[in-house]
């Protein structure tokens, strides 16, 4: 039996929190969480989140269950 290793996360705690990528690319490797995006009312529970690179200050939408997959992103920022 093969487990997933996961982030335990709640979605309302996620803003300004801290990530790292497990594989960065173009030198792109710790993320801010900058928005947190809901459905079309703010009683909507989040769906995606707003990370942006430390690095080069680019901002990239992604679902916020994607920062639970361990394999591609670390809590904090990780040398």
């Amino acid at each position: 039996m093969h487990l997933l290793k996961r982030n335990n996360l709640r979605p309302n705690k996620l803003l300004n929190s801290k990530w790292t990528a497990v594989t960065p690319a173009n030198k792109e490797k710790h993320f801010l969480v900058i928005k947190l995006c809901a459905a079309a009312t703010p009683d909507e529970p989040v769906t995606h989140v707003e990370l942006e690179a430390v690095y080069s200050g680019r901002v990239q939408l992604l679902p916020w269950r994607a920062l639970q997959d361990a394999a591609q992103w670390h809590q904090g920022w990780k040398t």
